[in-house]
């Protein structure tokens, strides 16, 4: 955690800020462990005192989470993990496993979305397709659609980060402070590193439980201008109309929420900010219940369970289901590709679109 996004962002506490609605900024209590201008280990208070919650750092990662206990129950093995084991005992590790573990699943996560994101810089990388890289095509049209690089916010949130290449990708295009938030702690521990570290490495899936490990090194113009943090999208720690513009990739339909993030976001954004949205509308009710989903039920409907017109209305003030801080601007469809392993890939179209904070 970087203290000069500390500053910048000026985080508040989520408890305080959804229980009671009040905005009480948190402290730097306890500083273990810094390096250079990176704290790598130490806590964050409330600064009510009659709350004083208290939100760790963890490998560079401030984990500033509503339900801090629950999130740290539910994630412990994936915030324990060890990072400095060889190639041949993960490989070990993994055979143990066996798939469908949960050692499993994070590795073909990291292995899926560090592809996409760095794997043009890897020298090891094939030139041939699939090609990685679709997630910055989808990111600079997005930038096209919402006008970022005329408009330059002060400061913008990347929402849903994983590890991290988007969030660097921003701070190069706008020179400006971005702050990458997920869930994902594996992922961010990723993207951590190659942010205080310059190196790149993940478990690259080549077929079943087979990961060859890709390390190689990384270096992005303007990164002392990005940080990266835990925090959940539908309850952003920041106070209202607080950030300049936000961008979030295939985030909406992995939420637990996706109007509470919608709403978290309108709340957040200052008036007259973008915030750039793609989803593919690939629901699972593992991640958000049927019941949230937007669209992708309810066929017998009058929008016959399409996600696109529904959420066209959230977005249109004055609508009775709408979003009234949040108006739609733009829209598009970019194809994105999600690497499985070496002779399987998954597409998706995913739908853009650019929404304006009203007010």
């Amino acid at each position: 955690m970087r203290r000069a996004h500390l500053e910048t962002f000026q985080p508040v506490c989520p408890v305080c800020r959804v229980a009671r609605g009040q905005f009480h900024l948190l402290d730097l209590a306890t500083v273990i462990q810094e390096v250079d201008d990176h704290i790598v280990e130490g806590l964050l208070h409330c600064s009510d005192r009659n709350c004083q919650r208290e939100y760790p750092i963890i490998d560079g990662v401030p984990l500033i989470i509503r339900d801090i206990r629950s999130y740290l129950s539910d994630n412990l093995f994936q915030v324990c993990q060890r990072t400095d084991l060889s190639e041949t005992i993960e490989s070990v590790l993994g055979d143990c496993g066996g798939h469908g573990s949960v050692y499993d699943a994070i590795r073909q996560h990291v292995s899926s979305y560090a592809w996409d994101h760095y794997g043009d810089l890897d020298p090891e990388e094939s030139s041939g397709d699939p090609r990685p890289g679709s997630m910055i095509r989808v990111l600079r049209r997005g930038i096209e659609l919402s006008l970022l690089e005329s408009d330059r916010p002060a400061s913008m949130l990347d929402i849903g980060c994983s590890v991290g290449r988007s969030t660097f990708a921003l701070a190069e295009t706008l020179d400006r402070p971005v702050l990458g938030i997920d869930l994902n702690f594996p992922m961010l521990r990723v993207a951590a590193r190659a942010l205080r570290e310059g190196v790149v490495r993940y478990p690259r899936r080549r077929v079943g439980i087979v990961y060859d490990r890709r390390e190689f090194p990384v270096a992005f113009r303007c990164a002392d201008r990005v940080d990266f943090w835990a925090c959940d999208a539908t309850a952003l720690p920041f106070a209202d109309e607080s950030i300049g513009a936000a961008l979030s990739l295939n985030v909406l339909d992995c939420v637990h929420s996706p109007m509470e993030f919608l709403a978290s976001l309108g709340a957040v954004l200052q008036p007259d900010g973008s915030a750039v949205i793609a989803s593919p509308y690939d629901w699972s009710s593992s991640a958000t219940s049927i019941e949230g989903w937007i669209g992708g039920h309810s066929q017998r409907g009058p929008d016959a369970g399409a996600s696109e017109s529904i959420l066209r209305q959230i977005l249109t003030p004055g609508h009775p289901q709408a979003i009234q801080t949040l108006r739609l601007t733009a829209e598009d469809n970019c194809p994105w590709h999600v690497r499985m392993h070496d002779r399987s890939v998954v597409s998706y179209d995913s739908h853009l679109i650019v929404a304006k904070k009203v007010g």
